[in-house]
């Protein structure tokens, strides 16, 4: 048994040596950044179509969260390939933000094929200082399937109650066991900010 686990250790480590190698020589995030768009854009498709029903009804009621200025402002925070755009209600201004700016071409051919959307900008940061998006402007913040991959939670968390006009709506994917998404109502405390 103990010969058994030492070869299949052996074989793992053969097996991810290239991936340790190219982080050694700094050229794995680069490959990541560069090939990672490629791989969403196929997933997102197949994820759609998987989820397509659950998205409807989560984002069924953003219209009811427009603004003052009649538009829904709304901001994608890691918004990848823009796999949300065909969910979110017609005259919807989006603004996207993602660390990986190699995300821009797939989201304008998104764009293109979503044109009941108003599209504002992509902004290349991380959700954790989003400084470039002015404070109190988002109607809705969205993010799907991020929350889990980040670095600090937190400080991602601030920067959305900071974006958000005062009464706002936050939809984070929180996937459950049992399939289950999950809405999340955050009342702004100013005091904190």
């Amino acid at each position: 048994m103990a010969l058994t686990i030492l070869i299949l250790r052996l074989a793992v480590c053969i097996l991810a040596f290239p991936m340790y190698l190219l982080d050694f020589l700094g050229l794995w995030n680069w490959i990541c950044k560069q090939w990672f768009p490629y791989f969403l854009a196929r997933f997102t498709v197949m994820y759609n179509k998987q989820m397509a029903s659950k998205k409807r009804e989560l984002f069924s009621n953003l219209q009811e969260f427009t603004g003052p200025s009649g538009k829904l402002s709304l901001l994608e925070l890691g918004c990848g390939t823009g796999a949300n755009f065909k969910f979110y209600p017609s005259g919807c201004q989006v603004t996207c933000v993602d660390p990986n700016p190699n995300f821009e071409k797939f989201l304008i051919k998104s764009i293109a094929q979503n044109p009941h959307l108003q599209f504002e900008r992509f902004i290349v940061a991380a959700g954790e200082n989003m400084h470039q998006v002015a404070t109190g402007s988002m109607d809705v913040v969205v993010c799907t399937l991020v929350l889990c991959s980040v670095k600090n939670q937190d400080q991602i968390l601030q920067e959305v109650c900071r974006v958000l006009r005062p009464f706002y709506f936050l939809t984070e994917e929180i996937p459950q066991e049992e399939k289950d998404w999950k809405k999340v109502f955050l009342k702004k405390d100013t005091s904190r900010i």
